[in-house]
């Protein structure tokens, strides 16, 4: 296939194209995450083994982003062509039924502390994923994010920043204080974090990946919880380390097919607005006001839909999607209807990283994985180093018979998504992913549209403006009003015509709409990848 660049459009670029490849490629967040991937494809290993590596190593450069105590979601591509994702995602408390909460004269389930806590599905899916295709084994592929936890890995700017915003939380933590308040003060950017407890915990980890769910580690991280109060009886934890390789949900868009992570994660979504705006953005001038009318509109009725009856556990997704329900939507938006937001309960302002990963053979990754909130609850469990997720408090609701109520062995529902596209014949088109909350789905969106749509580059596609629906569905958003944010390059004629169409239309900063979006793309015999400007990462050929 063949692509084009736009930095020319008016858009404000940084001007820079995409970075080639003619065997493998890797992007991520970070340099360091990077480099990791590319040095382990230079050595002969595969687009999996790369993945991994920066999986790890992403938990020390990235540390408010994710972490062992985090979840992950994966799509592979294998070089047979066949498609599978694996599901990282961990179970709530067994005793964490809604009388729990309320009873302690809880609204909702809180964002800190052990009660926000799911168990982690991280390491799950990562052991899956490395079961299924890779070829190197733990030990050696997690080396580097062994020796950056005990001998430091510079402080970046952004986790400096991180640090800064949550330095009351993490200081109560003794944890959290030790790893990123080293003698009680902020770091300084360039300055080593070291890990140690971390170190050893990844040693246990990388020659048994299930001591996490069924060992010792296992045992400390349960019983710290029920110390600190929250009802896990060990056997959800337990449960929460089986992942394997699935089907995924595909779409057709544009002729491609577009392969997105299931259920708890919202790549349904994905798939919904994508045949909602098949055949209509092709047709509109690129980043026109009427083709971010038509994408902002399908994505307020994918979150309307999500909270109106969406669970981890449900069906529901599948009937929006069928044919006659994506008729049905796409007349009501040719109608210039614009959809209402969800009343929904969804908490803002959380944190992710993400990564791609292509080899010679055709294998391609997408990753993703978060500790929900920076830095998670802000717990640790004693002695390991494990900072762990707030993903029950951000993404369950305290909402009486609601299919995403809180219960025990139901997953609440997600934010991340991950996604690669092939053509007819199966091969390899792009693979890409972004951070975000519930910015992800939507952008997602506009990355496959600028990609599919119009043809453009990955450095195109992950630079151009980008505008966001608030609220999605969040836990702690409920009830906010509704907006369309924007970021300012899109342009004062356009951000006009939007609000003439009903959208009250927030302007952010040229680059300020957050995310970190990763692609790498097929071109012509060679791979073209990108890194998202808006954070510090970038993508490594070789």
């Amino acid at each position: 296939m063949s692509v084009r660049n736009a930095t020319s459009a008016g858009f404000g670029h940084p001007g820079r194209g995409p970075a080639a490849a003619s065997r493998a490629m890797v992007a991520s967040s970070h340099p360091a995450v990077s480099l990791a991937g590319a040095r382990v494809l230079a050595e002969g290993g595969n687009a999996v083994d790369a993945a991994l590596a920066m999986a790890a190593l992403s938990w020390l450069a990235l540390p408010g982003q994710c972490g062992v105590g985090g979840d992950a979601f994966a799509l592979l591509r294998r070089p047979d062509g066949s498609v599978a994702t694996f599901n990282g995602s961990g179970f709530g408390p067994d005793g964490g039924e809604p009388a729990f909460y309320r009873d302690r004269g809880l609204t909702a389930v809180p964002l800190e502390g052990a009660l926000a806590v799911a168990a982690p599905g991280a390491v799950a899916a990562l052991a899956a994923l490395h079961a299924d295709s890779a070829s190197r084994g733990l030990p050696e592929l997690w080396a580097p994010a062994i020796d950056a936890a005990e001998n430091g890995l510079p402080c970046t700017l952004k986790t400096r920043a991180d640090i800064v915003e949550r330095r009351d939380a993490l200081a109560r933590d003794a944890g959290t204080a030790e790893a990123f308040l080293p003698g009680g003060r902020v770091p300084s950017a360039g300055e080593p974090l070291h890990q140690r407890e971390l170190a050893a915990t990844l040693r246990r980890l990388a020659a048994d990946p299930n001591d996490l769910y069924a060992g010792g580690l296992a045992e400390r991280c349960v019983d710290a919880l029920v110390a600190a109060g929250a009802p896990f009886s060990g056997y959800e934890w337990m449960a929460s380390g089986r992942s394997a390789a699935e089907t995924p949900l595909t779409r057709t868009y544009q002729g491609a097919t577009v392969h997105l992570t299931t259920p708890p994660t919202p790549g349904w979504m994905v798939a919904q607005q994508a045949g909602l705006c098949d055949g209509v953005l092709s047709g509109l001038p690129w980043l026109s006001a009427e083709a971010v009318h038509r994408m902002a509109s399908a994505a307020r009725l994918a979150f309307a839909d999500r909270f109106a009856g969406c669970g981890a556990d449900g069906d529901h997704w599948r009937g929006l999607l069928a044919d006659g329900a994506i008729a049905a939507a796409r007349a009501r938006l040719d109608g210039g209807e614009l959809p209402a937001t969800a009343p929904s309960p969804v908490p803002a302002g959380g944190d992710t990283t993400s990564m791609v990963a292509v080899d010679e053979e055709g294998r391609a990754v997408s990753l993703i994985h978060s500790l929900a909130f920076t830095f998670g609850a802000r717990m640790t469990v004693p002695g390991t180093g494990v900072v762990l997720n707030n993903r029950l408090g951000r993404g369950a609701y305290l909402i009486d018979g609601h299919p995403n109520e809180v219960r025990p062995r139901r997953r609440p529902l997600h934010t991340l998504n991950a996604w690669l596209v092939t053509d007819s014949a199966g091969r390899l088109l792009h693979v890409g992913n972004t951070p975000g909350g519930d910015g992800q789905v939507q952008w997602n969106m506009q990355l496959l549209s600028h990609l599919l749509d119009h043809g453009h580059d990955p450095a195109t596609a992950v630079a151009a403006p980008r505008f966001t629906v608030h609220p999605g569905s969040d836990a702690d958003v409920l009830g906010r009003p509704p907006e369309l944010r924007v970021e300012s390059r899109l342009g004062a004629a356009r951000i006009e015509a939007l609000r003439a169409s009903g959208h009250d239309v927030a302007v952010q900063d040229a680059w300020d709409a957050g995310g970190s979006a990763q692609i790498i793309s097929v071109a012509g015999g060679a791979l073209l990848g990108a890194s998202d400007p808006r954070q510090d990462g970038v993508a490594l050929g070789v």
